[in-house]
């Protein structure tokens, strides 16, 4: 056991399996607000604080969602926000065993001395942040990096620093209580097949899983957040068995079998598939020692934002269209979903 995780221990050992909970998921409620800016202006809704609210509201007070998920990744803004009604979303959460988290990079810069590579931000204001995420009720936190493929990328460099940065964040968080989600998003953007995908992905799991130990992090206390090994935007798209089989493949050969769970990110696929995806994983007959399960941003919100349109005479509908997403992928956790519950907006990338 790692000596430098200290009290926390016990209680990041629980909560990650808590997490990993096979039919439940995580809700990455994440945006901040220029991202969350493109989605409201996208149903022609202004970007302000209080309709950025009440989307997240629409959210954490759906009926019957939340048994479907573990977790919510918020940011800070939507950490310290209420309901309408004056509740804290962080007690919404709470009172139906959903754990609240944080997201806790601050965005990504150009990494000098790479082709337009990139570094996440944060590290050197976390560990008081984390203190704070704490007492605000946020048990887990979240850090994003991200990786491109191109003729020579990720580069040694990239992979390198990124890795480290990812160990530093884990182990600053496990000391403050937190259960860190490691996110490396290798992007599907590109026109590479599969095959280059996967030892993408196979490279740089293995250098993360290398700087997470040479940092003492105690694996049974995180999580991984990867991308599915698909083939890239601008290839011809393959069956959800093949992308099983290679994301599954890349897995077993890179993620201990310490980590409780591997919660995936939907990276610019179609609601549908990344269902659909994660579905065929949990179907396929191998050995598989953590849970593979989802942390959706855009998948379970897209048509759910779309239904809503900014209207209170439409939250029952749009929140009707997010339960039946979050039931669709719990199905999937379990490799029972058998399609078709979205009609056509969730088959848009």
């Amino acid at each position: 056991m790692s000596a430098f995780v200290g009290k926390y221990a016990d209680e990041l050992i629980k909560m990650a399996k808590y997490i990993a909970t096979p039919g439940k998921g995580i809700l990455a409620a994440d945006e901040g607000p220029g991202t969350m800016g493109k989605r409201l202006s996208s149903i022609n809704v202004e970007n302000v604080e209080s309709n950025r609210q009440a989307f997240r509201e629409l959210l954490f007070t759906a009926p019957n969602a939340l048994p479907n998920l573990s977790g919510v990744i918020l940011v800070e803004e939507t950490l310290y926000q209420k309901t309408s009604g004056g509740k804290p979303f962080v007690e919404v959460l709470q009172e139906n065993n959903v754990v609240p988290g944080i997201k806790a990079d601050k965005g990504k810069v150009k990494l000098a001395g790479t082709n337009g590579e990139t570094t996440s931000q944060g590290l050197d204001t976390l560990g008081a942040r984390c203190q704070q995420y704490y007492k605000a009720g946020a048990r887990f936190a979240k850090w994003r990096a991200v990786f491109k493929i191109g003729p020579n990328e990720p580069s040694e460099l990239s992979i390198q620093q990124n890795a480290r940065g990812l160990a530093r964040y884990a182990i600053i968080c496990q000391e403050n209580g937190l259960v860190p989600i490691v996110e490396p998003d290798i992007l599907i953007d590109g026109s590479h097949d599969i095959k280059k995908c996967a030892a993408a992905t196979e490279t740089v799991l293995a250098a993360v899983y290398k700087a997470l130990n040479d940092q003492h992090v105690l694996l049974e206390g995180t999580l991984l957040k990867p991308n599915m090994v698909t083939p890239g935007s601008d290839s011809p798209k393959v069956p959800a068995k093949v992308i099983a089989e290679y994301t599954v493949a890349a897995l077993r050969r890179t993620v201990p079998p310490a980590v409780p769970g591997i919660l995936f990110l939907s990276g610019g696929q179609s609601e549908e598939d990344s269902t659909l995806n994660l579905n065929a994983m949990n179907k396929l007959d191998v050995l598989k020692p953590w849970t593979l399960s989802f942390s959706f941003g855009r998948a379970l919100q897209l048509t759910t934002l779309k239904t809503w349109g900014g209207k209170k005479e439409d939250i029952g509908k749009a929140q009707e269209v997010f339960r039946a997403r979050c039931l669709a992928n719990s199905e999937a956790t379990l490799g029972k979903f058998t399609g078709g519950t979205a009609g056509g907006l969730a088959s848009e990338s």
